[in-house]
């Protein structure tokens, strides 16, 4: 995803984990979270959170004072491409309010865990 740099988590630990029991949680990109819904169909459930729409990211962005604006520039247009997966994932999170979409995200997965 990011040129010169790799990241990841060992299948062998994620299964150590299931094996102890627990779950496991990735906070990660579209391609990374489209790879482990590939490696793990029936394991996983792939939650895409968006922004209602990227004039609102912006804004959010503006607000924290964290960027340049040739970062501002790659998070926005990063984050226009990452929109059009959304179809790919098993659930659409849209984060107006984000105690909401973290209730929303927490009954999603207390469901598939349930089920």
């Amino acid at each position: 995803v990011y040129p010169g740099s790799f990241y990841g988590t060992l299948q062998s630990e994620i299964e150590k984990i299931w094996r102890a029991g627990r779950h496991v949680i990735f906070d990660v990109d579209v391609e990374g979270g489209l790879k482990l819904k590939e490696r793990f169909p029936d394991r996983s459930l792939a939650i895409f959170v968006k922004v209602p729409d990227i004039e609102t990211l912006e804004a959010r962005l503006r607000s924290r004072n964290t960027e340049s604006e040739e970062t501002l520039a790659r998070r926005l247009q990063k984050a226009g491409r990452e929109m059009g997966y959304e179809d790919k994932f098993d659930v659409v999170v849209v984060n107006n309010n984000l105690q909401d979409a973290i209730t929303r995200s927490r009954e999603l997965v207390a469901d598939f865990l349930n089920s």
